[in-house]
């Protein structure tokens, strides 16, 4: 591929993380940010490689990851890591098989796998349900000294308009439904970012707001979950 083209198939798809498109990708993220080195690159969605053919979808993952190793000892990346909405709830990877994938792109040395990207909120409350109880991704990601960046903690914008006041004020009383939905989501075990699209500086304002609060307990979040979880 020239300057990271892709198949027809690629372009059908809407995603590839050919070598070559990888490679191409970072190096056009660098110009654009006018950075030489960038903190942080994430794949996204990597699941949808192949979705139901897991060995195939590991080995490019794997080749991904290989790609990034490279970027990272020519100086031009610190780390990675993998953006996912659907790959670990629907197991197409495991937290583990992540690392021991990106042990292998690097033949073993030091790998440089460092963040994991996935949804949360009191929608999409799984991850959350999970942790609690020491189970699923971010209990593994923790293990593995990863950082761990909960996307969609507002749903696309729907849940202010899900939650009312009430249940705002069982989260943490004198906060909006926006905020307290953030701060569930800041409050869970092991993760160490929440990423919000905010319309405007207010917004931004609000939700930094929430996030300075003390975080909910484990206590408060199961007693959340459970009340959401009722029917």
């Amino acid at each position: 591929m020239d300057d990271g083209a892709l198949t027809e198939d690629q372009v059908a798809a809407g995603h590839s993380l050919a070598p070559e498109y990888v490679r191409w990708q970072t190096g056009r993220n660098r110009e654009q940010l006018g950075r030489e080195r960038l903190d942080l690159v994430l794949l996204h969605n990597p699941e949808r490689a192949h979705p139901s053919d897991r060995p195939s979808l590991h080995r490019v993952i794997r080749d991904a990851f290989a790609v990034l190793e490279e970027a990272v000892a020519a100086g031009h990346v610190n780390g990675y890591g993998i953006a996912t909405w659907a790959g670990l709830g629907e197991e197409a990877f495991t937290v583990g098989e992540l690392i021991a994938l990106a042990a292998e792109a690097v033949g073993g040395q030091q790998h440089h796998l460092v963040a994991l990207q996935l949804p949360e909120s009191l929608v999409m409350m799984t991850p959350i349900v999970q942790a609690l109880d020491g189970r699923g991704p971010l209990p593994a990601a923790v293990d593995a000294g990863l950082r761990v960046m909960a996307s969609a903690p507002l749903h696309g914008g729907e849940l202010p308009a899900m939650v009312d006041q009430e249940l705002a004020d069982l989260i943490r009383p004198g906060l909006t439904p926006a905020q307290a939905c953030v701060l569930a989501v800041a409050s869970c075990p092991g993760v160490t970012d929440v990423l919000l699209a905010a319309s405007g500086a207010p917004h931004w304002r609000e939700a930094a707001q929430a996030v300075a609060k003390p975080a909910l307990t484990a206590v408060k979040l199961r007693e959340i979950t459970g009340v959401l979880a009722s029917p």
